[in-house]
């Protein structure tokens, strides 16, 4: 068996015991190609982000660089710019031939909320090797606005995976020949590379810029605020925008991306050579994402973008990412938008689930 492990799988390391959570796992929890990791009760401030390193674990970290402890669990305010440790309530005893690989959720992602999965002995945030036994922590960085948060809320998901799963270029050019992998000119090269939309077919809106001073968002109010209090609109009849420095954007790819059941994909950045920015902070699309959405024709992908040292001109149809598929072990019993809470579905630009619309 080969692959990014199924929603059934997951079930199944779940029952075996590979997956132990307190209190136990909930169904919501498991997607189509993941598990969502929950919030434990207590958040420890830190001085700095940090690693865990060879031979240590988070514990003995957090003794060094611990300055305070939050307690969640009436509710508890991350402030903006402050690095933070949530231990998790799951934890892993992963087989010998399992890793494990994590990332922000969609929606924390498009609150320029970093957030990044330690483990004991970890020398990389977001992996945990073939085999690892041991508690998971999140690190959590609100990068734009301070979020309100509680125990059990989901920041991060997890994906298993046996072996080696991702496509060569070869086969990514076959898979895009039968399954119309993305709209437009497909450019592959280490995988599907995807572009910028600042020529939108209506209107002048191309994005969003997270203002820089704002109040607190509540992580479980859905649809409660108004987008103008948090972002100023990115108008433009030029096809291109200036990237300020530090400040975080949301734009829109323009391909429309489709992702086949039996096939997952991880967003990853583009070279770091075509631009001083880096884009999309949460990388997992799931099976079925765009499949059959708007007429077969997929979705979108929301881009978050960061510019770093200098002011940098982004231009309409700039390739600005890329999209890893991977093979899954097996076809997920339920896919991406298909009754489930698939809140990003058919979607074109948009920010969070938090944010009002129309």
């Amino acid at each position: 068996m080969t692959g990014v492990l199924a929603s059934q799988q997951i079930e199944s390391m779940i029952a075996d015991g590979a997956i132990r959570a307190e209190p136990p796992v909930i169904p919501e929890q498991v997607q189509p190609a993941s598990l969502d990791l929950r919030l434990g009760g207590v958040a420890y401030r830190v001085r700095a982000s940090f690693l865990a390193g060879g031979g240590r674990t988070v514990s003995e970290r957090l003794d060094e660089f611990r300055m305070h402890k939050v307690d969640l669990s009436e509710g508890a305010v991350l402030e903006k710019g402050c690095v933070y440790v949530v231990p998790l309530k799951e934890t892993l005893r992963l087989p010998e031939q399992v890793q494990a690989v994590a990332n922000a959720k969609s929606s924390t992602g498009r609150l320029d909320l970093l957030t990044r999965v330690i483990s004991d002995g970890g020398t990389e945030f977001d992996r945990m090797p073939p085999g690892y036994s041991g508690p998971l922590y999140a690190e959590i960085c609100p990068r734009s606005f301070s979020v309100l948060v509680r125990p059990g809320m989901r920041l991060n998901q997890i994906r298993f995976r046996e072996g080696q799963a991702v496509l060569d270029d070869a086969e990514l050019r076959a898979l895009h020949d039968h399954e119309r992998l993305v709209s437009g000119e497909a450019l592959i090269s280490d995988g599907l590379g995807f572009s910028v939309d600042l020529e939108p077919a209506e209107g002048e809106l191309v994005g969003y810029r997270a203002k820089p001073h704002t109040g607190v968002i509540d992580l479980d109010l859905i649809g409660h605020y108004d987008p103008l209090e948090y972002w100023e609109e990115i108008r433009t009849r030029e096809g291109r925008i200036i990237l300020d420095p530090g400040a975080f954007y949301i734009l829109v790819s323009r391909e429309a991306v489709h992702i086949p059941p039996d096939y997952a994909a991880e967003m990853a950045p583009y070279l770091a050579m075509v631009g001083e920015f880096r884009v999309h902070y949460a990388g997992f699309f799931d099976p079925g994402f765009g499949h059959d959405a708007a007429g077969g024709s997929g979705s979108r992908g929301v881009l978050e973008v960061r510019c770093h040292e200098a002011p940098f001109v982004l231009e309409h149809g700039q390739v600005v990412g890329r999209l890893v598929y991977e093979r899954m072990a097996e076809p997920p019993r339920q896919l991406y938008g298909a009754g489930i809470a698939s809140n990003y579905q058919g979607q074109g630009l948009k920010l969070s689930k938090h944010f009002r619309t129309g």
